[in-house]
């Protein structure tokens, strides 16, 4: 049996937001495979609605509220659509009536106007999650997620983090293997954790040399390996102290201090989404015992190993 999904678009909608999930949900590309799911855009009005790329799609008006899941796409006309009674009131009657609600980027503020996030964990691009907080106060904004799901309710960051929240729920259907296949087919990662950060340290740093870049590049494919500025300079071909003065200059942080930070990112990402233990993750990720790691994770995140796996074991 075909699954009904309903993508709510708006007049300056980001194309990507609504089309990411679609290829997810498309099915194979050979006509003689089955599919499991049929489509249906959407729009307040119905017809043609324009993105904010100028691209236009055909949808059909609000009246059919019952879908195994609707997912609202986001956009630079997310602030105006919210604030439509009609898409409110639609939001509410699809969720008591469909299986699961969703959305990618911006489109959790349409959730959040109808009140559906309300004491829920949630996310959003991580640019608008302090306006999503400031004009939803009882929504619990998560700004570093991927994808939360907090019940039936599912939310996601910006632009490709759609199709990494299209996976799972395609998982969650279908089972792993099913969620690989479309991944393959549309030649992207299979799948990023929800738990994952939308930050990355290698992007934060942002060194404008290719040697710099590559010393990063190395330091994050060795952290279970000692990595003392020695080692990173020789994978830069610098001299240590040439490195050293370098690497301050383009990211503004010791070469120590960056591959602490590299480290407490991969560990965080196997904390909120393992089950191993503090003290393997401690040592998979070249942390000389759990105690430097609980400290490196409260200067960097600000929580110690076991809040961080709390939070996520509560937020799905």
């Amino acid at each position: 049996m075909l699954r009904d999904i309903g993508l709510l678009a708006f007049p300056g909608f980001q194309i990507i937001d609504l089309t990411g999930p679609a290829a997810v949900f498309e099915g194979p590309a050979d006509p003689a495979l089955p599919r499991a799911y049929r489509l249906h855009p959407l729009s307040e009005h119905g017809g043609m609605v324009r993105s904010s790329s100028g691209l236009e799609i055909l949808t059909q008006p609000l009246e059919r509220t019952a879908f195994d899941t609707l997912l609202a796409v986001g956009g630079p006309g997310t602030l105006t659509a919210m604030e439509s009674p009609a898409i409110r009131e639609f939001l509410k009657a699809a969720a008591a009536d469909s299986r699961r609600i969703a959305s990618v980027c911006t489109g959790a503020f349409l959730l959040a106007a109808a009140g559906l996030l309300d004491g829920r964990h949630a996310t959003t691009h991580w640019k608008q999650a302090a306006l999503l907080q400031r004009l939803f106060p009882r929504v619990r904004v998560d700004e570093e997620r991927i994808f939360i799901q907090d019940g039936a309710v599912w939310t996601s960051a910006g632009a490709s983090a759609g199709i990494d929240l299209s996976l799972a729920l395609l998982e969650e259907d279908l089972g792993r293997e099913a969620s690989r296949a479309a991944a393959r087919e549309l030649v992207v990662y299979h799948r990023r954790p929800g738990g994952q950060s939308q930050f990355s340290t290698l992007l934060e740093l942002e060194p404008p040399s290719d040697r710099i870049r590559l010393a990063l590049a190395f330091a994050r494919e060795h952290l279970h390996e000692p990595l003392p500025v020695e080692r990173l300079a020789q994978a830069a071909c610098l001299s240590p102290r040439q490195f050293g003065r370098e690497f301050l200059a383009e990211t503004g942080q010791t070469p120590a201090k960056a591959v602490e930070r590299l480290r407490a990112e991969a560990a965080r990402l196997r904390i909120e989404t393992s089950t191993e233990s503090i003290e393997a993750i401690a040592r998979e990720t070249g942390f000389s015992d759990p105690e430097r790691m609980r400290r490196a994770c409260i200067r960097v995140f600000g929580h110690p190993p076991q809040a961080l796996r709390r939070t996520a074991r509560a937020t799905g």
